[in-house]
C-alpha cells in the first residue's frame, strides 16, 4: 500500500534528480532564454531542428522503424527515402522553406516519410484529419494555402470534386486503381536515392515547423501554428521525465532488454499523440514503431505479442478493451513496459483492473497536454498513479509550468479550482491566420486551456472538466467527469458520457449516455439509484440512454459528445411537443 508519507519522500528524491538531470554537464541540461519577449527554460543540447532529430536513428540504421501489415523499413532506409523525396518536393514541386504541404491517409509508412520530408527542407507541414469529409479537406487546404497534398485513394476521392477551387500538386499514397498524379512509390528508386546534404536549407529552432487543426468539435478547426523547438522541447520532456522515472525506480531500468523497444501506433497520426508521443519520440529513443490499418482489441493483442511491443498507449477506452478481449489472457504479454493513455480521464476502476490484468513490469501511465502545447502538461506513472488515480500528474519537467487561474486571470492556491494555464517552450505560436483567437487564449507565455482543474497540495494536476462542459442545473455547477466516474463504478456499464441539455424550468439538466457490457442489462432507474448513494440528487441524470455498441468518436478518439448532445436534444423534440 502506498501512503502519503511513501509520496512524499518521492517528490523530496525527485527534486534533487532533477535538479541534477539538467545541470550544464548533463545530456538533458536546460538554459535560460528569451523568445518572442517572453523568458523561457529550454533544453540546450537537443536537436536544432527534425531533420538533426531523425538522423539520430543514423546511428541504428540496420534496425526495424517502421512496420505496417507486411511492410517494413529500416531507420536507415526511412531517412534515406525521406531525404529523397525532400529533394524532389524542392526541385520538382517547386516546395521552399515556409510552404505549407499537407498530408491526408490513413496511418502508414508513406505518411512518416512525408512527414519527414516536408520538416526537413523548413517547410511546414500540415497533417490533416482523415475523418474529414471533402468539403472540410477543401476548409483546410485553403485555409493553410498549401501547395502540395499527400493523400491515400479514399481522401483523393473525397477531394476530387473540389479540385477546382484548388490549386496544389498531389501525390497518390497506395492508390487503387491508376492515378492521374504522381504514386508515392513512383518519386523515388532505391538504387538511386538523393541525398539532401548540401541541398537542405538552414532551419533553426524558431522556425515553423506545423499546423495541426484541432479536432473540431465545435466550430471550424483552428490550426495550431508550432516550431521546431515547440516539437522537439516535447520529446525531450518525455525522455526527461522517463529518465527521472528510472532513476528513482532503478528496477525500471533494463540495462540488457530481452527486446527493443517497440510502440504500438494505435491512435492516428495526423493527432498530437499518434505524431509526436508515438512516431516522432521513436527517433529519440530508438524504437521500432509498428501501426495498424484500424484499432482493433484483437488485432493490437496479436501485434504485441509478435512484435514483441513494450509501450501500449492510446485513448482509455482502448486499454478497457483490450482487458476485455476473450484474447487477453491468452496473448503473451510480457514484452510491455508501459500501459499508458491520454485524451481523456481514466476512470480510477480502470486503473485497478490494469494492476491486477497487466504484467507487474507494466507500468500504468496517464498524460494531460493538447495540441496548443504538443502534447505537454502533466503526466502520472507508477506508484504516484496507484496513489493517486483521479489526478493526471504533476506538471512535467523541466520546461514546463503550471498554474490554476480564477475569472480574472488570478493564480488560485493549492485545492482551489479554477482555469489550467501552461506555459513553457512546448506552447504553440498561435492559431494559423487567427490573431484574435490567438490573444484570446496566450498571455506572457501563458495558455488558457479551457479546462478547469486543481492542483493539490502536493502539487498533482486534478482535471474535473471542460470549461464549457459543466452542466448548470438551476444556478448550481455539476462536473461532468465527476458524475461520469460514478456511473463507471456500476458492474454493468462499459462506457459512459455525460453532458447538459437544456430545460425550460432549470435552464439545463444532466443527461447520459451509457455503453453496457455485452450480456448486461440496465435502465435508467436502476442506475440512478445506483447514483443516490455516490451523488447529491441534483447530479443524478435526469434521462438516460443506453447501447451495446461504442458510443461515437471525435477523430482524436474521444468520445463525441456534442454529437450525443445533439442526438439527445433532437430525440427529446420527437418525444415532447413542447420542448
Amino acid at each position: 500500500m502506498v501512503t502519503r508519507d511513501d509520496i512524499k519522500a518521492d517528490l523530496e528524491a525527485l527534486k534533487t534528480l532533477g535538479a541534477r538531470l539538467k545541470a550544464p554537464d548533463s545530456p538533458l541540461a536546460t538554459t535560460t532564454m528569451v523568445i518572442d519577449g517572453i523568458e523561457q527554460e529550454v533544453f540546450s543540447k537537443v536537436p536544432a531542428n527534425l531533420r538533426e532529430l531523425y538522423r539520430l536513428g543514423l546511428s541504428v540504421a540496420d534496425w526495424d522503424f517502421l512496420v505496417y501489415e507486411d511492410e517494413r523499413y529500416s531507420f536507415g532506409q526511412t531517412i534515406a527515402i525521406a531525404e529523397h523525396l525532400a529533394r524532389v518536393m524542392m526541385e520538382r514541386f517547386g516546395i521552399s522553406k515556409g510552404d505549407r504541404v499537407a498530408i491526408c491517409s490513413r496511418n502508414n509508412p508513406e505518411w512518416c516519410m512525408a512527414y519527414m520530408a516536408t520538416t526537413m527542407i523548413g517547410a511546414i507541414v500540415v497533417p490533416m484529419n482523415s475523418w474529414w469529409t471533402g468539403p472540410e479537406m477543401l476548409y483546410g487546404l485553403q485555409d493553410s494555402g498549401s501547395k502540395l497534398l499527400f493523400a491515400d485513394q479514399e481522401r483523393i476521392d473525397r477531394i476530387t470534386p473540389h479540385l477546382s477551387e484548388l490549386s496544389l500538386g498531389i501525390v497518390a499514397i497506395k492508390p487503387e486503381t491508376p492515378a492521374a498524379w504522381p504514386d508515392f512509390h513512383s518519386l523515388y528508386q532505391i538504387d538511386q536515392l538523393m541525398s539532401l546534404d548540401g541541398h537542405c536549407p538552414t532551419v533553426l529552432p524558431e522556425d515553423l515547423v506545423s499546423i495541426m487543426y484541432t479536432s473540431g468539435s465545435t466550430g471550424l478547426p483552428k490550426g495550431v501554428l508550432s516550431t521546431h523547438r515547440n516539437v522537439i522541447s516535447a520529446l525531450y520532456t518525455w525522455l526527461f521525465v522517463t529518465e527521472l522515472n528510472e532513476t528513482l525506480r532503478p528496477e525500471l531500468k533494463e540495462t540488457d532488454p530481452d527486446f527493443r523497444a517497440a510502440i504500438l501506433a494505435n491512435v492516428p497520426l495526423f493527432h498530437v499523440t499518434g505524431s509526436h508521443a508515438h512516431f516522432l519520440a521513436s527517433f529519440v529513443v530508438k524504437r521500432k514503431f509498428v501501426m495498424m490499418y484500424k484499432w482493433d482489441a484483437e488485432k493490437a493483442l496479436h501485434l504485441i505479442e509478435q512484435e514483441r511491443i513494450s509501450v501500449l498507449h492510446g485513448v482509455p477506452t482502448m486499454t478497457w478493451e483490450v482487458m476485455h478481449s476473450p484474447a487477453f489472457a491468452s496473448t503473451d504479454l510480457s514484452s510491455l513496459r508501459t500501459v499508458a493513455a491520454g485524451g481523456a480521464s481514466r476512470p480510477p476502476e480502470h486503473l485497478a483492473m490494469m494492476l491486477e490484468k497487466f504484467p507487474a513490469r507494466a507500468q500504468p501511465g496517464l498524460g494531460y497536454g493538447l495540441t496548443e502545447t504538443n502534447a505537454i502538461g502533466a503526466t502520472i506513472s507508477g506508484r504516484f498513479y496507484e496513489f493517486n488515480p483521479r489526478s493526471t500528474g504533476r506538471p512535467s519537467p523541466p520546461v514546463t509550468q503550471v498554474r490554476i487561474v480564477d475569472e480574472q486571470g488570478e493564480t488560485l492556491g493549492p485545492n482551489e479550482v479554477g482555469e489550467i494555464c501552461i506555459k513553457g517552450a512546448t506552447v504553440m505560436k498561435g492559431y494559423w491566420n487567427k490573431p484574435e483567437e490567438t490573444l484570446a487564449v496566450l498571455k506572457d507565455g501563458w495558455f488558457r486551456t479551457g479546462d478547469i482543474g486543481m492542483l493539490d497540495d502536493l502539487g498533482f494536476l486534478v482535471i474535473l472538466d471542460r470549461a464549457k462542459d459543466i452542466v448548470i442545473r438551476g444556478g448550481e455547477n455539476i462536473g461532468c467527469a465527476e458524475v461520469e466516474y460514478a456511473i463507471a463504478e456500476h458492474p454493468a456499464v462499459s462506457e459512459v458520457s455525460v453532458f447538459g441539455v437544456p430545460d425550460d424550468r432549470l435552464g439545463e439538466i444532466p443527461c447520459a449516455a451509457v455503453m453496457l457490457k455485452s450480456g448486461q442489462q440496465l435502465d435508467a432507474a436502476a442506475l440512478q439509484s445506483f447514483l443516490r448513494g455516490r451523488l447529491a440528487q441534483f447530479k443524478i441524470p435526469e434521462r438516460i440512454s443506453f447501447q451495446y455498441n461504442q458510443l461515437p468518436r471525435i477523430a482524436s478518439g474521444k468520445i463525441a459528445k456534442k454529437q450525443l448532445r445533439d442526438d439527445a436534444v433532437q430525440r427529446l423534440k420527437k418525444t415532447s411537443p413542447s420542448y
